[in-house]
């Protein structure tokens, strides 16, 4: 839980972020290495399929995706800023990541458009529906063009219940990062992913039905970790 365990799995990595180098393989890494440095302690229920090319999740904090990237490498969608950041960005793109800006119809459609590429040529692949964290009380509404996507492609998804019993875990964006990291710095973080039963597109005779069973697994539950 210091910065010198967050900077040195990074600066490891550094030299093939910067070429371009086994994006996908070096997150899975650096989320690894990072979450222990972040004070984070991972509880796994059930089994996470890595046979399954999509795994879907609902969002409570900033750290949500490195917890699901280190069960494995895979691409997933990110707000569009990080594409800009140096040396990150361009390794960003080249993992898998699509950048969204969400307020914009165009910048959803492209995303969704690169999202539903890289389903087509066996990427695996992360998904947030709700599109935006939440303190996990409940789900937000879903953006389900993802999820469509996957139906029309008559691909299984793997639904994965993310909770944390710590108060400081989820992070909304109306809070100030830098707080938010300092305090997982100083505090240990118990973060429990619950792995459902794979959904499969053949099981529902449309969309909506397939979309509501995500949101029925996804949905808080009283025995979840919080």
């Amino acid at each position: 839980m210091s910065w010198p365990g967050v900077l040195w799995p990074t600066a490891a990595l550094l030299p093939r972020l910067a070429t371009g180098a086994e994006p996908q393989p070096g997150l899975h890494r650096w989320a690894g290495r990072l979450l222990p440095a972040l004070g984070v302690e991972l509880l796994i229920q059930g089994q996470p399929r890595p046979d399954i090319t999509l795994w879907v999740a609902n969002h409570l904090s900033w750290v949500d995706p490195l917890v699901f990237m280190s069960l494995r490498p895979m691409g997933t969608i990110a707000k569009g800023e990080v594409a800009g950041y140096p040396i990150i960005g361009r390794w960003a793109r080249r993992s898998g990541i699509h950048f969204v800006d969400r307020g914009d119809a165009t910048s959803r459609a492209a995303a969704l458009a690169s999202f539903t590429a890289s389903l087509q040529s066996g990427r695996d692949m992360l998904l947030f529906p709700e599109g935006t964290t939440t303190r996990g009380e409940r789900l937000a509404a879903f953006y389900e063009g993802g999820l469509r996507a996957a139906f029309e492609l008559g691909l299984p998804a793997q639904p994965l219940r993310i909770a944390s019993p710590a108060p400081h875990y989820p992070w909304t964006g109306d809070e100030t990062l830098l707080p938010h990291i300092r305090t997982l710095f100083a505090t240990r973080t118990l973060v429990t992913v619950t792995a459902e039963a794979p959904l499969h597109p053949a099981d529902f005779s449309e969309p909506s039905a397939w979309i509501s069973a995500f949101r029925n697994a996804l949905a808080p539950r009283s025995s979840d970790v919080r």
